[in-house]
């Protein structure tokens, strides 16, 4: 009886082999929900992964190592390794590049917990105004982080630094067929996703038409509404969108001919997408993102040093790899 016994269960694990290996080769096995394949569709929360294949992975092994090395950065903020949990706050833009680096940064500090809110840099300086829990602000324009800091007087002194430069590009889907050339002939397009005037992608568009003079001069573009954006463009149809990501899925689904957008934004979605203009900074200014450390009542001290470390972590030299494979530029000009 104990042989029959042995030899069935030698039997079962044969089978259990084989099954292993014809999962472990070729395309049988069913792929992962989460594929990157989704990427569009998942744009369009602004506060969950954009979809996009971490580059810290697929391309460096570990995500904290580079060429076999520990990444390395100089920080003064007295963090030593203690549990700690803290709240960024980033632009929408930045959700694939800032994602990557903090799974690089808790390679290093696996005790630091990191939520992300990621979504556009107006609507997140009302939640901070507001009274939301935020350590750090990685704003996509200057304005925001400049209330916070001259109005609200909400920034940790000393904490503030400009990280990245990106550029407004306009976009359409491939093949689309569309008469528009960039933002000169823009009253061409059938339809346009376009941001609000309070979210940064937005306000640079308003800037740049008005350096076109299709826009008349006024002193706050991102007070000028979608209405008269349209109709300075002859009526053309436009969708309004509550941030730069919701534009982005716009044009990659089709829904409107044209959009502007970030340049980084279009990473990964090379062959859905042509880029018709990238905007010339004379037109829009340079696109700097800033980063700033939040005064948080909720913090603790273990928080306060760790949200300080990040930042640094962040404005190092090891980031700047991270953000170049996303499109931004590192050189901000200082």
């Amino acid at each position: 009886m104990k042989k029959i016994f042995w030899k069935k269960l030698s039997l079962l694990g044969l089978s259990a082999m084989v099954l292993a290996l014809t999962f472990g080769c070729g395309s049988a096995a069913p792929k992962d929900a989460g594929s990157s394949e989704t990427k569009a569709e998942s744009k369009d929360s602004a506060d969950t992964e954009s979809g996009k294949e971490s580059k810290a992975e697929t391309e460096s092994g570990s995500p904290a190592e580079s060429g076999g090395e520990k990444l390395s950065y100089s920080s003064d903020s007295g963090y030593q390794d203690e549990d700690a949990e803290i709240q960024v706050f980033i632009a929408a833009s930045l959700n694939t590049a800032v994602t990557d680096l903090v799974k690089q940064y808790n390679e290093i500090h696996p005790k630091v917990k990191i939520s992300l809110n990621a979504d556009s840099s107006g609507k997140l300086l009302t939640q901070i105004e507001e009274g939301y829990s935020c350590d750090v602000f990685f704003s996509a324009a200057q304005k925001q982080m400049n209330t916070l800091e001259k109005d609200d007087k909400l920034l940790v002194e000393g904490t503030r630094k400009n990280v990245v430069n990106n550029q407004l590009c306009v976009i359409t889907q491939k093949d689309s067929g569309t008469k528009v050339t960039g933002l000169e002939n823009l009253k061409d397009a059938k339809s346009i996703a376009l941001a609000d005037g309070s979210v940064p992608a937005g306000k640079y568009t308003r800037q740049a038409l008005m350096a076109l003079k299709i826009l008349p001069e006024t002193e706050d573009v991102s007070k000028i509404t979608t209405e008269q954006v349209s109709e300075a463009l002859g009526g053309v149809e436009i969708s309004e969108q509550s941030n730069v990501s919701k534009v982005l899925a716009a044009v990659v689904e089709g829904s409107c001919e044209v959009g502007t957008t970030y340049y980084s934004d279009t990473y990964g979605y090379e062959d859905k997408l042509n880029i018709l203009e990238k905007v010339p900074y004379e037109l829009t200014g340079k696109v700097i993102y800033p980063i700033a450390q939040v005064q948080n009542k909720e913090a603790t001290d273990a928080d306060k040093k760790a949200a300080k470390d990040f930042i640094d972590f962040v404005t190092s030299d090891a980031a700047k790899p991270v953000f170049e494979s996303y499109y931004f530029d590192t050189n901000t000009g200082e």
